[in-house]
């Protein structure tokens, strides 16, 4: 049961690594990308649940619904900077401005928690911060060349939406995951569907075969699929488990990206995503030692 649990979190981390590289062979508005995304999976789910025959326990989540729903609001806007980074900047890059979500979670936590900020989390603050600016390349190119800067900024702005959305989810009181998944995605469409018409170019869209294809396994692979995997294998493993098993998300995007679309991964990328992900990787684990997990 346990493998099994460990090979559908992989599975669904390694999926959750590949959307970049699917954005890249969609022709459309991040919004409608953001929108359809939210309203596939929110389909999936709810199909998902009917299958099981377990229905949509309403009730469970009623003193949480709008909490619930802003985050939910939140997580779609924090799709459409995701999706717009990739277009300016390359998958890597992104995928790495993307991760510093968890640093400023950290930053945050001694203000809404009351958590204290020790030195290793001081020092994994830090080090986050210096592998952004070789991530940005900063210091070898300024702001010129490809976008960079533009993409940067969406990045790290769908890095604060996200640890938003993270931060509200701290604050919910428990509820169950895919009643949870449903209603944010629900409203993460309701509410990006007047954007969409109203602040994109919707009627100039080309609804092309691959962009299509591509589109609708954003939705079903990458938000349905994969989010009924994630949350029904972190139920059954530790939570120290799951979020190491979770870097296989960022380290996939960068080395498909490399592979796939022939993105070049320089030095500075390099050594800002092991400041970048070794950080919050450190800071997110508790290591003990073998003698205390004898006991």
């Amino acid at each position: 049961m346990k493998n099994k649990a460990l090979l559908s979190l992989g599975i669904s981390m390694l999926i959750f690594g590949t959307i970049g590289i699917f954005r890249k062979y969609i022709p459309f508005p991040s919004g409608f990308i953001a929108f359809s995304r939210g309203a596939i999976g929110f389909c999936f789910i709810l199909l998902f649940l009917a299958v099981r025959k377990k229905g949509f326990s309403f009730q469970e989540c009623k003193k949480s619904f709008l909490p619930l729903c802003v985050s939910g609001a939140l997580m779609g806007f924090n799709w459409i900077l995701l999706f717009e980074a990739y277009n300016y900047t390359g998958v890597a890059e992104a995928t790495l401005c993307y991760y510093m979500a968890p640093v400023f979670v950290m930053v945050a936590s001694p203000f809404l928690f009351g958590e204290k900020l020790g030195a290793k989390k001081i020092i994994c603050i830090i080090s986050a911060v210096s592998g952004m600016v070789l991530v940005s390349g900063i210091l070898e190119n300024g702001f010129s060349g490809k976008g960079e800067a533009k993409g940067i900024l969406l990045g790290i702005g769908a890095a604060l939406l996200y640890a938003s959305v993270v931060i509200l989810n701290k604050k919910i009181p428990d509820v169950p995951h895919f009643e949870k998944t449903a209603i944010q995605l629900g409203t993460a469409a309701a509410v990006l569907l007047p954007y969409t018409l109203f602040a994109e170019d919707f009627g100039s869209i080309d609804f092309e075969p691959l962009g299509v294809i591509m589109l609708a396994a954003v939705g079903i692979v990458h938000t349905g699929i994969a989010y009924v995997m994630y949350f029904g294998s972190i139920s059954r493993l530790p939570s120290q488990t799951a979020a190491i098993f979770s870097y296989i998300d960022p380290l996939s995007a960068i080395l498909l990206s490399a592979v796939m679309l022939g993105e070049e991964i320089t030095l500075s990328v390099f050594c800002g995503a092991v400041l970048i992900l070794g950080s919050a990787f450190i800071s997110e684990t508790k290591f003990k030692k073998s003698c205390e997990k004898e006991l």
